[in-house]
């Protein structure tokens, strides 16, 4: 299941929550989820109407009034603490690190103790928290979303008067195609930025898909913009082949990370190499350069995904000579392939099993297995590919 976020009238903790308990996921079910990481609080979901369009408006009431807002640190052992699933608390924590980085930039303040102010309070947590647990929820695998319309005007806020879009959401859609509206508020706060930079892993047009579900998550002002204050959420299935009812290409955005080095052993080259793959790089490439001063130089070329994105920025900063790397986002078409194993005169052996565009279908024997049989029977390792592929062409695979 994949989805896409619409966002023709801006995007806030409220207005994702909203879209997701018009998906169909159940308020009871969420409380139920968050009762062992937060109380004092009651979710209430109102159906209402924005130019006659159905939506789910949220509102988090909090019982306990005295409650007080946390800083990051207090958030974060929060999370961590928490019996969450395990990307559920990826996400948050990665959400919550984006506005505690944005806002120690503002107020110059040191990170783990900044002060959270509105994004602190039980209602925000909840916004931000129950937003990834809807993804997992509803099975969603991935998440596009359109470039992000901003708002204009000023706010009052606890720092005072300050200018929309509001520093903090600037700061946290760094390299995130935003575009003007006509919208003269707030339109994007802090929280609905974070939740969006985390879960996206491109922005633009929609994808190719069939849509199964639509949910409209209700906002709660007059934009000035002729637009209803809503958020669209669309769910559905990955396009198909619509001959042979099989998706013969992938599509989806990857990163592509580089970085030139001249100074470096070609020791180490190896033992990176190894590390980033161990890191989830999808692929790893050195190309050899002529450099300034007419040095040869090694250029290293990482493909990874989105979430991998700063893990392998900081592996290849720490284990390399390099002091900065180029990285930007890219569009990938592949073949479906997937893993099989297919039974050979060896025995049984792991294959890359690909769909080609005919819809025909190959195999690539595993390196590592096809080794280890070269290995054992001393036999050429082109021979081994050669009577692996034969049989995988001629038995039953498993």
């Amino acid at each position: 299941m994949i989805a896409y976020f619409d966002i023709f009238s801006g995007i806030s903790g409220d207005m994702t929550l909203g879209a997701f308990i018009d998906l169909g996921v159940p308020v009871e079910w969420v409380e139920e989820k968050l009762s062992t990481l937060l109380s004092g609080f009651k979710i209430e979901a109102t159906i209402v109407k924005k130019n006659h369009i159905k939506a789910t408006d949220i509102t988090v009431n909090i019982v306990n009034q005295h409650e007080l807002s946390r800083n990051y640190k207090d958030i974060k052992i929060l999370i961590e603490k928490s019996t969450l699933p395990e990307k559920v608390k990826k996400h948050c924590l990665s959400a919550f690190k984006k506005i505690a980085l944005a806002e120690s930039h503002i107020h110059y303040q040191n990170i783990e103790t900044i002060h959270f102010h509105e994004i602190g309070g039980i209602d925000s947590i909840v916004d931000i928290v129950v937003s990834f647990l809807c993804v997992e929820y509803l099975g969603i695998k991935k998440v596009f979303a359109s470039d992000i319309p901003l708002g204009s005007g000023s706010i009052d806020c606890s720092h005072g008067k300050i200018p929309v879009p509001v520093p903090a959401t600037l700061a946290i859609l760094k390299n995130i195609p935003v575009k003007p509206s006509n919208a003269t508020t707030e339109i994007v706060t802090p929280t609905g930025a974070a939740i969006i930079s985390t879960l996206a892993c491109s922005f633009g047009t929609m994808p190719e898909m069939t849509i199964k579900k639509t949910g409209y998550g209700s906002g709660k002002k007059d934009t000035g913009a002729g637009l209803p204050n809503l958020l669209r959420i669309v769910l559905g299935e990955p396009a198909v082949n619509k001959t042979k009812k099989r998706l013969t290409v992938q599509k989806e955005t990857i990163y592509v990370v580089k970085t030139n080095i001249d100074d470096m052993s070609p020791e180490i080259s190896g033992f990176l190499m190894e590390v980033l793959f161990d890191h989830n790089a999808l692929d790893v490439c050195y190309i050899p350069v002529q450099m300034k001063k007419s040095r040869p130089g090694l250029q290293i070329e990482v493909i990874c995904q989105k979430d991998d994105l700063d893990n392998i920025i900081n592996i290849i900063l720490t284990e390399t000579t390099s002091i900065g790397v180029r990285y930007h986002e890219c569009k990938r078409d592949s073949l479906v392939r997937e893993n099989a194993i297919v039974k050979t005169r060896f025995g049984d052996i792991e294959v890359k099993k690909i769909v080609n565009l005919d819809s025909s279908v190959r195999f690539i024997p595993e390196y590592e297995a096809a080794k280890e049989v070269a290995k054992t029977k001393q036999i050429p390792l082109k021979d081994v590919f050669i009577q692996i592929l034969s049989d995988a062409n001629t038995l039953d695979m498993d």
